[in-house]
């Protein structure tokens, strides 16, 4: 007889999570991977000046880390011209969002997302007990007029929207999110998950002010900046919406050695400049080498390249486990007609040579 009961929310929500972590499917295989391209990682890694900054918190490690990460919202703060009272860093971006909407979302309230994106995001709406709709991508992009429309018909109460996208690093000009904010309805806020913003184009930044009640912006410094094994991000919105996160959060969810990479890796940008230029060269290397087999990749605001395999999901999906076999870690989207791609991220050359040597074997072996 079993002495513990489940919640009705979760009792009622299936034994699976969002991902499974490269390192569980190297304890499958029995073997590493040659190349872990598969989670948009930063390979090029964090800032040596984050690095040091992270060496000598070691030391306090016996400490909590401040609940309130002082210094790194002021530091935050002054980057984005906002207000620390605008700031709230959180355990990355997947932590903030699931504090959103516990915030937010009462049980059968519904949330709009696009088919195919972020699925973590998905994962807090069910465990929260919120009622999901979808619409479809549209050229491969999500489509910020159907997401409103959508909105209006259901009466959402969040709306979710990448900027770059992620799976298909596509990406949407500034203007076009601004207008899209004037479409929606009173009654929704815009989740705008903005983690690779740092890849993007400058117009794709929106322009809107830290106290618009119709937004919450969210960033990390698991991408760009390489930390994504520190889990550290931090929501930007009005004073009185991030309030509201302390009535909820982990007050001592970020660890000091976090925080003080964190601050480090702010001030540096020249490394940031540094990542960004080899990010663009090993996006422009993995399109040659999806040229180079006979498949196209997709234009990419991100640090990884959705590369068009030209046939369905079934066939992009036997060449992701084929790349495996080679010792090569990719992802793929998860939805038709995206799954007809396969996730290539970012990586150093030695990385990228892996797949240029592993890719047409795999492919091989699917003839």
């Amino acid at each position: 007889m079993t002495r513990f009961r489940f919640a009705p929310i979760p009792a009622a929500l299936p034994a699976t999570v969002p991902f499974t972590g490269p390192e569980a499917l190297e304890r499958r295989r029995g073997a590493p991977f040659r190349a872990r391209l598969g989670a948009n990682e930063n390979g090029f890694g964090p800032s040596p000046q984050a690095v040091a900054a992270m060496a000598r918190a070691v030391a306090e490690a016996w400490k909590y880390g401040d609940p309130d990460s002082h210094d790194l919202r002021h530091a935050l703060a002054a980057h984005h011209g906002v207000g620390p009272e605008n700031i709230m860093v959180g355990e990355g971006i997947d932590g903030l969002l699931g504090l959103l909407v516990r915030l937010m979302v009462a049980p059968g309230e519904v949330v709009v997302s696009s088919d195919g994106a972020y699925p973590t995001f998905n994962y807090h709406v069910a465990g929260f007990g919120g009622r999901l709709v979808k619409v479809p991508y549209r050229d491969d992009a999500e489509d910020p007029e159907a997401l409103a429309a959508a909105a209006h018909r259901h009466g959402a109460r969040l709306v979710y929207l990448a900027n770059p996208d992620n799976p298909m690093g596509s990406w949407h000009p500034g203007r076009r999110i601004e207008a899209m904010l004037d479409a929606l309805p009173e009654t929704s806020l815009l989740v705008l998950d903005e983690a690779y913003a740092e890849f993007a184009p400058a117009d794709a930044i929106p322009r809107i002010d830290a106290e618009d009640g119709r937004v919450i912006r969210f960033r990390t410094f698991s991408k760009a900046h390489a930390m994504a094994g520190a889990r550290i991000g931090y929501a930007i919105g009005p004073a009185e919406l991030i309030a509201g996160f302390d009535r909820i959060r982990n007050h001592f969810g970020i660890g000091r050695i976090a925080q003080a990479g964190a601050l480090a890796a702010l001030g540096d940008a020249d490394w940031l400049a540094h990542v960004l230029a080899e990010t663009a060269a090993a996006r422009a290397r993995i399109a040659a080498i999806a040229r180079e087999n006979g498949l196209a990749a997709l234009p990419s605001a991100t640090n990884f390249v959705a590369i068009d395999c030209g046939r369905d999901g079934a066939f992009a999906r036997a060449l992701l486990e084929a790349l495996a076999q080679e010792g090569i870690f990719v992802r793929m989207p998860g939805v038709a007609p995206m799954d007809r791609c396969i996730r290539v991220s970012c990586g150093p050359e030695p990385e990228m040579a892996a797949l240029a040597e592993a890719l047409p074997r795999a492919l091989g072996a699917l003839c």
